[in-house]
């Protein structure tokens, strides 16, 4: 069986192509700059890094997901679009909708209703949804949805502190989102040290949380009822007192100055005046810039902040696990965050931490010391994806 899982963002646009239930990787593609003159494209066969790019005109999602099929055609991946039995959709925020579901009208038109709440990603998955029922018209489609990971959060940590009317008539309560990432690094943990039943997790890329494990399920999430809170990330601004932007208000700023302050204009980019990418912040740092060290600072604290609490809801910890772009590339960042905790009994050792490349599962703890587990674990967000998505094929089977 084919399943196409696809990750999207407002202007990008990324696949894994998997035969299951083997797992196999068929092809692996990626488009940026969707919408504009020109866009890059990349793709390859299997996990081969060695593929194929270059750049073409990809007005919307549809043309770059026709661009994508027509390559996997031609290179004998598969015979025809038909030969696809399914998509899965990394999707992100279904309100009630929780796991992974088909993705029928009812559901789109749900995701539509919360595009309040998921600006950056909402409207790009519907969009996505509706241009593959139009390329591949008899392949089946799954949104696998962020939040289900995080279902058994108990309450108590879900509420915010506001009229309890916003919570039952509105669904205004703590979410949590990056399941998927979650998922797959609490069963990864589970075969490399199967031990480790108390797990924080630090998934750390251009959207930044930490998320408490125990016993394979979340317990706690830093993103709230959307994806734009918790830790501050690449150009969002994470955890902001609502009041302040009343205050925006009253000294002049619209809405929409507010808006792209808060979504587009802040995080690691608004503080640091340099960008998004937190490798050119540093090399910012490095040359004296104060506002990328400030940025730098500010982040690390933040993550501090999260694993601290999570600490204490977990009871300590058994293993703390970096993910995502920074966690995995970032030695400096894990060092920084891992700096004191040795109360905790979080050590990390300089020299694995260094030599930890980040492609692969690496320990960063000396294991003589006896200490919390400290590792870095790649994620695989489409995997988890597929084989949801595999599990609601099973379901419509029966």
């Amino acid at each position: 069986m084919l399943i196409f899982v696809a990750n999207l963002g407002s202007t990008s646009f990324k696949y894994k192509l998997y035969d299951m239930p083997s797992e196999r990787v068929l092809a692996v593609g990626a488009s940026d700059r969707i919408g504009e003159a020109v866009g890059a494209w990349s793709w390859s066969v299997g996990n081969d890094t060695a593929g194929a790019e270059g750049q073409a005109e990809q007005r919307d999602h549809k043309a770059s997901i026709e661009l994508h099929l027509a390559k996997l055609i031609k290179a004998g991946v598969i015979d025809s679009a038909e030969a696809i039995d399914a998509i899965g959709f990394k999707a992100v925020h279904g309100g009630p909708i929780s796991g992974a579901v088909r993705a029928d009208d009812n559901v789109l038109d749900i995701m539509r209703s919360l595009y309040p709440l998921a600006p950056a990603h909402n409207p790009p998955y519907v969009e996505a949804m509706v241009a593959f029922r139009e390329a591949l018209p008899g392949a089946e489609q799954v949104a696998a949805f962020e939040t289900g990971f995080h279902a058994d959060i108990p309450l108590t940590r879900q509420l915010y502190g506001v009229p309890y009317a916003w919570f039952e008539q509105h669904g205004v309560r703590r979410y949590g989102f990056h399941g998927a990432s979650n998922a797959y690094v609490a069963s990864r943990m589970a075969e490399l040290a199967p031990d480790c039943k108390r797990i924080i997790n630090l998934h750390l890329g251009g959207s930044c949380s930490v998320c408490a494990i125990k016993d394979g399920k979340s317990v706690a999430h830093s993103m709230g009822s959307t994806p734009q809170t918790g830790l501050f990330h690449a150009n969002r601004v994470g955890d902001f007192d609502p009041f302040a932007v009343l205050a925006l208000r009253e000294n002049g700023l619209d809405d929409e100055a507010i808006y792209k302050g808060l979504g587009k204009q802040g995080g690691l980019l608004g503080l640091s005046g340099v960008g998004a990418d937190l490798r050119d912040i540093r090399a910012a740092a490095s040359e004296g810039n104060e506002r990328a060290r400030l940025a730098i600072g500010a982040f690390v604290e933040h993550c501090r902040h999260y694993l601290g609490a999570y600490l204490a809801a977990l009871g300590g910890v058994d293993a703390v696990t970096f993910t995502a772009g920074i966690g995995q590339y970032e030695p400096t960042i894990r060092a920084a965050i891992c700096d004191g905790l040795d109360f905790a009994g979080i050590r990390l050792d300089p020299a694995r931490n260094a030599e930890a490349t980040g492609k692969t599962d690496a320990r960063l703890d000396d294991p003589a010391d006896n200490g919390a587990q400290v590792w870095v674990v790649p994620t695989n967000e489409e995997l988890v994806v597929a084989r949801q998505t595999l599990g609601v094929l099973n379901e419509l089977t029966v």
